[in-house]
């Protein structure tokens, strides 16, 4: 019988490295926090808790390679994890993602991901309401959009005619306001709500 699946989507990850295992885990439900993210440490946990559940899986590439004919057939839920963009060009039929770079490249890299598998995130089930809710002024977003796009604080006050003192009031009541606390997340919020375009981060 299959166990009762509350309405979130489910999204599992599959890596023996539990610690990369983990921070993707936190870099997925930023991107999409209406997900469920589960991690199993070998593919035979993966296989023992239905597998077919899952609407991605996040798979190491030496797990993908040993068990290429189970992704083969999953291949447009499949996602391999790679240590260097050279092995993406391999594994061409899959979309990859390189983890071993820093966390502004894997987080623009995930939401590109996000938008080009799910049509701009039209595929994907809505937000919670507190997230779609519009929770900051116009002047905090268009802070945002500038932080997200990499200026400093000095840069924000010089472009937006402001003081110092107010952009770092503005970014302090931004990150409360949102309940962030890295601009990786904030870059997650800002592209997913469309208040800054992907190509300019």
């Amino acid at each position: 019988m299959r166990p009762i699946t509350t309405g979130r989507p489910k999204i599992a990850i599959v890596d023996a490295n539990t610690l990369a295992a983990l921070g993707l885990k936190q870099l997925l439900q930023n991107v999409m926090p209406i997900m469920t993210v589960d991690i199993f440490g070998s593919f035979a946990e993966l296989t023992a808790n239905e597998p077919d559940i899952y609407m991605h899986y996040f798979v190491a590439m030496n797990i993908m390679l040993q068990e290429r004919p189970f992704f083969q057939e999953r291949q447009r839920k499949t996602i391999v994890l790679t240590l260097q963009l050279e092995d993406t060009a391999r594994l061409s039929e899959f979309h990859c993602l390189c983890i071993n770079q820093p966390e502004p490249q894997l987080v623009r890299q995930l939401l590109g991901l996000a938008q080009y598998a799910h049509g701009k995130g039209q595929h994907l089930p809505p937000f919670p309401k507190i997230l779609q809710q519009k929770i900051l002024s116009d002047r905090e977003i268009e802070v945002m959009s500038l932080i997200v796009q990499g200026f400093i604080n000095k840069e924000i006050a010089d472009q937006l005619h402001i003081g110092l003192s107010t952009v770092i009031t503005h970014r302090k009541n931004i990150m409360e306001k949102l309940g962030m606390k890295s601009v990786s997340a904030l870059t997650i919020y800002a592209v997913m709500h469309g208040y800054v375009d992907i190509n300019k981060i």
